[in-house]
């Protein structure tokens, strides 16, 4: 039987319930089309690490509420809006605040060494699309669409989103997305590589949890490792990356999991995996 456990996180702006090892962390702002705010972001940069380090989550599934995932910064407090506390920062304060930030947010996202997923019911756009870019899958529905926005309000970009495009769909097509601030719809997020899968917008969270429970019950080691492997990918040279593989196979080959996967395999049975 299925439990569900329901986290506080501190506010109504982030819900967060752990169903079958899956961190479900929900932006709970859908009449701001779940833009950050004050209260909802800090959140979010808790849950991320709460349940990055939590031994009973295996998997994170971010998503939004209604009909969105992110539309990014609240734009109704940028420059001359923002509150008086910021207003005063120097430039050298505000630079290390924002540095900060994103470091705690998409930062802490890219280095949870669990599977990470965002789901997306609708638009994603610039920090929100930051956020969904530093998962490792994205799945959209049909009637999503994301835009890197910043050319719309006179910025360059943050949260890492041009080195998140760049690693994903390449030099090209980042240049163009950041140019231009286009809308691209959810087809052509899927043909381009931004999103690994599109599914009809009433099936979204079920496709997005079944995946997600599915590599819940894996081998955490094992795809911790993987992790490991596939970053190491674009920092290193192909043989270190592939000595550091094979360290981290030769370990795998005590644990307590691998031992159970190859005597299920041997008896024709679904492995069940302790995380050792």
């Amino acid at each position: 039987m299925t439990t569900e456990t329901k986290i506080d996180t501190g506010t109504d702006e982030l819900l967060c319930v752990i169903r079958d090892r899956v961190a479900i962390i929900t932006l709970n702002r859908p009449e701001a089309r779940n833009a950050m705010s004050d209260a909802l972001t800090p959140a979010l940069r808790a849950m991320i690490k709460t349940c990055g380090e939590n031994p009973d989550v295996g998997v994170l599934l971010l998503t939004g509420a209604g009909t969105a995932f992110c539309a990014g910064g609240n734009v109704k407090g940028m420059g001359a809006h923002r509150d008086s506390k910021k207003l005063a920062m120097s430039y050298d304060e505000k630079v290390a605040d924002l540095q900060e930030r994103q470091r705690l947010l998409t930062g802490a996202l890219a280095s949870v060494r669990k599977p990470t997923i965002a789901a997306l019911p609708g638009p994603a756009v610039g920090a929100g699309l930051a956020i969904a870019l530093a998962c490792d899958i994205r799945i959209a529905a049909q009637s999503a669409f994301v835009s890197t926005g910043y050319l719309r309000v006179a910025l360059s970009g943050d949260y890492g989103i041009a080195w998140l495009l760049t690693r994903l769909v390449g030099t090209s097509r980042a240049r163009e997305l950041m140019f231009t601030a286009e809308k691209v719809d959810a087809a052509r997020c899927e043909a381009i590589g931004l999103v690994n899968r599109v599914v009809p917008d009433d099936k979204l969270q079920a496709e997005a949890c079944a995946l997600a429970k599915s590599m819940a019950e894996g081998p955490t080691l094992a795809l911790r490792y993987m992790k490991d492997n596939l970053d190491e990918a674009l920092q290193f040279d192909f043989a270190t990356a592939r000595d550091h593989e094979a360290e981290r196979l030769v370990r795998l080959t005590t644990t307590a999991d691998h031992k159970e996967a190859v005597q299920a395999f041997i008896d024709k049975r679904k492995p069940v995996f302790s995380g050792n």
